[in-house]
């Protein structure tokens, strides 16, 4: 596996070795000792699916307290561009985002840790996302950060967004807690 540091510390982008010929490719996807070397030496206790269509953005989400969370992300069918902003104050990267095309195409994968709101848009006409939680999924610690903030200024690459209500109402990054220092 290629394991790509970014310029936002702790966020890496991952390539798996995929075997292709005739008959398709394989690749492993997951396997603890790997992603242990490669410094992703977390417990996952929950994957998620998720189908969308073209346009569709889906966060910044995050979680806090005992219910933080880091993500293992990768797309199934279709293309993203899948998005973590950092929101560990007193970070030298606070504010910054990377983003970074997944598809089932490139079979590339992005590793969130804790401390990053997150986010992707689909490019293609319909996409299934999937990605591993190091925690369950709680409504009561979950957090969310405008899609289309003016601070982060962050370029989703689609027309005309397809935003859920509960993330049209998330709060501006200038008014988020301290819930993530550095």
């Amino acid at each position: 596996m290629e394991v790509i540091k970014t310029d936002i510390e702790g966020l890496l982008i991952l390539k798996p070795k995929v075997f292709g010929d005739e008959r398709g490719y394989f690749f492993e996807s997951y396997n603890e000792v790997t992603y242990q070397d490669a410094g992703i030496d977390f417990y996952f206790l929950q994957d998620n699916i998720s189908k969308s269509k073209k346009n569709t953005v889906r966060g910044l989400h995050y979680q806090i307290g005992d219910m933080v969370q880091g993500k293992l992300c990768k797309v199934i069918y279709g293309k993203v561009l899948d998005v973590a902003v950092d929101i560990r104050f007193g970070s030298p990267t606070f504010g910054k985002y990377i983003s970074s095309e997944l598809s089932e195409e490139n079979h590339t994968q992005l590793w969130i840790p804790p401390g990053f709101a997150h986010g992707f848009s689909v490019l293609s006409d319909e996409a299934i996302f999937s990605y591993k939680c190091t925690s369950l999924y709680s409504k009561e610690h979950e957090r969310a950060i405008l899609f289309n903030d003016a601070d982060l200024n962050i370029d989703w690459k689609v027309n005309n967004p397809v935003v859920s209500e509960k993330d049209l109402k998330a709060k501006v990054f200038k008014n988020i807690e301290k819930d993530f220092i550095y």
